[in-house]
């Protein structure tokens, strides 16, 4: 009865070089699914909390009154409360200079509130440069461990006069484990980054439509009284 060779056996005897490529890419691997799951989380919670904040929000009620109950609450703010608190503290310190007009006290809102969308999307895409680094790189240093394999595998088949399909078989499949192991690496990273890319591209859209409707409110505040 036959044996054949199981993947773990085609590891432990691969080449050193193999063996430490196998281990770089077992570790970048580790780390890209770390990431996945910490940034879902981190963008899950982020659109619960957007989707909790716009009903609150427009709910109506006193800007002051929203505010002030936003301030006394111990966690601190992020996302589109964060935002909001940033403009309004700034709407009500401008207010109290005098000589402002309209449009100043609303750029100085918007410049308030910009400031801390782009602070919440930076948060939101660390992480993300990780991914996309082990999603690029994972399958070339895949593909050097497999040349490296093939390569050593060949120059020890020249000192057999004849190499039959069994001996040139194992070293080659031990080769080929590395650009396997490349791809198992770069796939999940490469499809996280697009995905997770593509939902802070519409966190941030809803963060902005936010500070334009909130300016637009406050201009029909000022214009009002």
């Amino acid at each position: 009865m036959s044996t054949e060779p199981s993947v773990l056996n085609l590891i432990l005897g691969a080449s050193l070089p193999v063996q430490v490529v196998l281990l770089i890419l077992l570790l970048a691997s580790v780390a890209s699914w770390a990431l996945i799951f910490h940034k879902s989380s981190v963008l899950r919670t982020a659109r619960a909390k957007a989707r909790r904040f716009e009903e609150s929000f427009w709910s109506g009620g006193s800007l002051t009154d929203f505010y002030d109950r936003l301030s006394r609450d111990t966690q601190p703010c992020d996302g589109q409360e964060a935002i909001f608190e940033a403009g309004f503290r700034e709407f009500r310190r401008l207010r109290q200079t005098e000589g402002r007009s309209t449009e100043e006290l609303l750029e100085g809102v918007e410049r308030a509130m910009r400031v801390v969308l782009h602070r919440q999307i930076e948060r939101f895409e660390e992480g993300l440069p990780v991914l996309a680094t082990i999603g690029s790189v994972s399958p070339y240093v895949g593909l050097f461990g497999t040349v490296w394999g093939i390569m050593s595998a060949f120059m020890s088949l020249g000192n057999v006069q004849n190499a039959t399909l069994a001996s040139v078989a194992p070293p080659i499949a031990e080769a080929l484990i590395a650009t396997a192991m490349g791809l198992f690496a770069a796939i999940p990273a490469v499809v996280a980054y697009n995905r997770y890319s593509t939902q802070i591209d519409e966190l941030f859209g809803r963060y902005d439509r936010f500070t334009d409707e909130f300016l637009g409110l406050l201009q029909r505040q000022i214009g009002g009284q």
